[in-house]
């Protein structure tokens, strides 16, 4: 893609900052802690206000020129949990509010989600149901005409822990139902609402990530996003934005391991040669270089025709597969160039290895992404039958 000269602005200020507030990944990873002062300076850059209306102090900008700019911090910031959450809050609470609020959420809401006063997080997974959202079992039940009461719990929140703000999806509908669905904007000070403590994880470990449990929370029927029963249709949308937001960090932080990895065959020296001449190792690096090529042309591709209002449910699916398959192959990959060295803590490989293996996880494993595309092809409908006429 052609990036204009504003364009390359707003990135090359956000990598410029990456480089900044990336020092001290290892010991917060080691530690398990967010980074309160990253996640300001990354807010006074204006990194939340991206995708926002000018009117509630966004900058205006394309899902495209967003994901530019995010690849922009992943390839300088070396702390992936802080760079994850920064994708979180981004899409969790704000792009809903701004696509489906009502005038008076947004009035509200988004000034604070996009200056990263107000931090937002959404809560869909529930311990038993997984990727399984047409079967979660939170409920929200009218209580008269103006309020809502949800009860039931939440897992994997991401940014649950310093979130001020969070989604939640509930099912006001019979299960199974798309149209049992709603979306529900809560403040973390709503009573009955309990936000878990943070809880140890693999990877992203910067990133807190919690439970949340509601016990008789009632919300204004006025802080439905869309209407009632839209939830399906908003999670959907949210969807989309959060494997193309979070996934092009992922493409920044393969190409800068791509670079890393180039510059270390280039100069270490087995038996008397550079490792990058022996054929096994320039293969591996070679591997490398078309994962994020292909990566990143599938993450685009898949956004303009989004922009564009095609369908691109398919494209949405095999972005995600192939992107993070790719970054815990080039990860890996890296590790075993690296031998020994990147097989310690202090080199930072490792953690990136930990941290790949978390996007195969979020936004639909794998194997979820696999049984969506077969079922786009058709695979899971017996093929019509066969008449003199030709097909049924």
């Amino acid at each position: 893609m052609q990036w204009n000269e504003d364009q390359k602005a707003l990135r090359a200020a956000v990598t410029a900052l990456g480089q900044v507030i990336g020092d001290g990944h290892l010991e917060r990873d080691a530690g398990a802690s967010f980074s309160h002062d990253g996640w300001k300076r990354l807010c006074e850059a204006g990194l939340p206000a991206l995708p926002f209306e000018p009117e509630y102090g966004g900058l205006g900008q394309s899902l495209s020129t967003t994901m530019y700019v995010l690849e922009g911090l992943g390839h300088s910031c070396r702390d992936a949990g802080l760079n994850f959450s920064a994708s979180t809050h981004l899409v969790s609470a704000g792009v809903p509010v701004q696509r489906f609020g009502s005038a008076e959420l947004k009035r509200r809401f988004l000034p604070g989600i996009v200056d990263g006063s107000t931090i937002g997080a959404h809560a869909i997974t529930e311990a038993d149901g997984g990727s399984d959202v047409m079967g979660m079992r939170t409920t929200a039940v009218p209580d008269g005409d103006d309020a809502f009461v949800l009860n039931g719990s939440k897992a994997f929140v991401s940014n649950g822990p310093i979130a001020d703000l969070i989604v939640v999806y509930a099912r006001t509908g019979r299960p199974g139902n798309p149209a049992g669905l709603t979306a529900f904007l809560v403040e973390r000070d709503t009573p009955g609402l309990t936000v878990g403590r943070p809880i140890a994880k693999m990877g992203l470990r910067s990133s807190p990530l919690c439970e949340l449990f509601l016990d008789d929370v009632r919300v204004p029927r006025s802080q439905v996003i869309g209407s009632a029963g839209a939830g399906f249709l908003v999670l959907d949308h949210v969807m989309k934005w959060e494997i193309l937001c979070s996934f092009v960090i992922n493409v920044g932080e393969m190409q800068h391991r791509l670079e890393q990895c180039v510059s270390y065959a280039r100069t270490r020296r087995q038996f008397g040669r550079h490792i990058g001449s022996y054929q096994s190792v320039s293969n591996l690096i070679v591997g490398m270089r078309v994962d994020v090529e292909t990566s990143r042309k599938w993450l685009y591709d898949t956004a303009e025709k989004i922009v564009g209002r095609e369908n691109a449910a398919v494209d949405v699916a095999i972005s995600k597969l192939v992107v993070s398959e790719a970054n815990v192959r080039s990860a890996l990959t890296a590790i075993q160039i690296y031998g020994g060295h990147g097989y310690m803590a202090e080199v930072g490989l490792e953690k990136e290895l930990r941290n790949a293996v978390a996007g195969t996880l979020y936004s639909g494993t794998t194997q979820i992404q696999q049984q969506r595309i077969a079922a786009l092809m058709g695979l899971g409908r017996p093929a019509p039958a066969r008449t003199e006429q030709g097909l049924e």
